[in-house]
């Protein structure tokens, strides 16, 4: 499962640069056919706004395996180990529970609605763009299976440490 989390890891991280690069050429592309020819590029907002999207959802997901997001845990902090532990369990199935849910069926849902859709700048339909929702939600389940299981053998802290604890 560790081995399977590396390439989750290594390929999210991959495609949040690659995206990510590609949104930058873009976007300046946008600004020189706007600012120095005079003839704004029709493709590119439309290709930079989906573009986006898959960097934040994408990034969202690589942040939860690093276990990176905020959380407000100075509560949780007070209580015993186990009662942390099983917080940390409830946490992790509220997220599962979030992301098959609304990433997986409500972006399939969506994806299958929008799949015929045209783009006005783009010579793509919507519904393959809109096909990151459950990807990513199958991505955060399984990071989520993969930190349930390591707080439950103990190989992980129930609550991420953060490098200043006492500060709220």
């Amino acid at each position: 499962m560790h081995a399977i989390k590396k390439f989750f890891d290594k390929l999210l991280a991959v495609a949040c640069v690659a995206l990510f690069a590609v949104l930058v050429v873009t976007v300046v592309w946008q600004v020189f056919t706007r600012q120095v020819i005079q003839d704004p590029s029709a493709w590119t907002s439309e290709l930079a706004q989906y573009l986006f999207v898959w960097l934040g959802l994408f990034g969202a997901a690589l942040v939860f395996a690093e276990r990176g997001h905020i959380a407000v845990d100075f509560v949780v902090r007070k209580l015993p180990e186990r009662a942390e532990r099983a917080v940390a369990v409830f946490v992790q199935v509220v997220i599962m529970v979030f992301a098959a849910v609304i990433l997986i069926w409500g972006g399939y849902r969506v994806s299958v609605q929008a799949w015929s859709q045209a783009l006005t700048g783009l010579p793509v339909t919507v519904g393959p763009l809109y096909l990151v929702m459950p990807i990513t939600g199958v991505i955060i389940i399984f990071y989520a299976i993969y930190h349930t299981i390591a707080v439950l053998r103990g190989e992980e802290e129930a609550i991420a440490e953060d490098d200043n604890p006492d500060v709220i």
